[in-house]
């Protein structure tokens, strides 16, 4: 490993040199790379110097209690080993979480798209519950949000929305929440208060830049149409909704949001470069299906990654078998508890825990 470490530091040392030309150069694929590469190879350099340094420390003080008679300060010296060789251990564990794959995903924006599945109506009144909930976490975060697309349902949920979070922490805070999230409460239209159990889909992708998509003009079928709002009416008298279709991949994404053609065309582009992103990232790390169909699945109230029960005020995520009650905590937007688990679990997993 620590041969390993000494490449790295190798690495950083001529790239730091490179870094001015690179980004004077102007190539912006380039200097993305470079300045993500430089941000991957600091902490791990770091903590190896720390590391070299604390060893060091520690030898001199073994030499001192070797030569020392003093019974006091050979006490002294005693006490000091033990520190130093806790921080030493302490340095080396903290390197080798340093040292697990890095997402490729991470610093980017992501794309969260939000539809109501099972359900019914109440299922878009929860996909607009996650909505609010995913806006207010992004707030809690210091991250911004932007609607890219929806499909506003009868009663004031969604059908479906498309939005994107922007932010360094974006990927690494947000990329958990994609499954099926199940809710079991009393629909507001129920007369005789019973539970009913509804469910929403939530997919997960990373923003596409366009240095990392190159989609040619010639595999797109552009339509156009009028926009219109929740229970068919039209909220728009010219032609400004745009739907696009990738041949290649059979994608289509449709955005109807803005007034202008123009402007729900760039919204479109960007949720679709995202999907053809995941999907060629997908491939490359030879997965049977995307990461997005992996999220969605059937979207049913049975499968699901999480479960929100109002009665109870109890939230449970299935996947690490952790139980808070305090759902009304988090539908505000506490789900750092959650973040904070899975990617505990995420970690042991990579370092070979169970």
């Amino acid at each position: 490993m620590f041969e390993q470490l000494a490449a790295l530091e190798a690495e950083l040392e001529v790239l730091e040199r490179e870094l001015p030309s690179i980004f004077a150069g102007g190539d912006r694929r380039a200097s993305r790379d470079a300045g993500r590469r430089h941000a991957e190879l600091q902490p791990v350099v770091e903590a190896y110097r720390a590391w070299q340094q604390s060893g060091r420390d520690l030898a001199d003080a073994r030499e001192m209690l070797a030569a020392e008679t003093d019974v006091e300060m050979r006490d002294y010296l005693k006490t000091e080993i033990a520190e130093k060789e806790r921080h030493v251990g302490a340095l080396e564990e903290r390197i080798k979480e340093l040292l697990l794959p890095r997402d490729p995903n991470e610093g980017r924006n992501v794309i969260v798209e939000i539809q109501g599945t099972e359900g019914g109506e109440e299922a878009n009144l929860w996909a607009g519950d996650l909505y609010r909930m995913y806006h207010r976490f992004a707030e809690r975060l210091g991250l911004r949000t932007e609607i890219l697309s929806a499909q506003p349902s009868d009663q004031g949920g969604y059908r479906d929305v498309t939005f994107v979070v922007k932010g360094d922490q974006a990927w690494a805070r947000f990329k958990y929440e994609g499954g099926p999230h199940r809710v079991q409460r009393v629909p507001e239209t129920e007369s005789q208060g019973r539970i009913h159990t509804s469910a929403a889909t939530v997919a997960v992708l990373p923003e596409a830049e366009e240095i990392d998509v190159e989609i040619d003009p010639n595999d797109l079928e552009i339509d156009v149409f009028r926009a219109t709002g929740p229970g068919g009416q039209s909220v728009n008298t010219t032609d400004s909704a745009v739907r696009i279709t990738h041949t290649p991949s059979g994608l289509v994404v449709s955005c109807q949001d803005e007034k202008s053609q123009l402007q729900n065309k760039e919204k479109a582009l960007r949720i679709l470069r995202s999907r053809l992103l995941r999907e060629e990232q997908d491939r490359q790390q030879a997965q049977v299906a995307s990461a997005r169909r992996e999220q969605v699945r059937g979207g049913g109230r049975s499968e699901k990654i999480r479960t929100y029960n109002f009665k109870e005020n109890r939230v449970t995520d299935h996947r690490i078998g952790l139980t808070v009650h305090a759902l009304d905590r988090v539908l505000e937007g506490d789900l750092q508890e959650f973040v904070d688990a899975l990617a505990g679990d995420e970690r042991q997993r990579q370092l070979g825990g169970e």
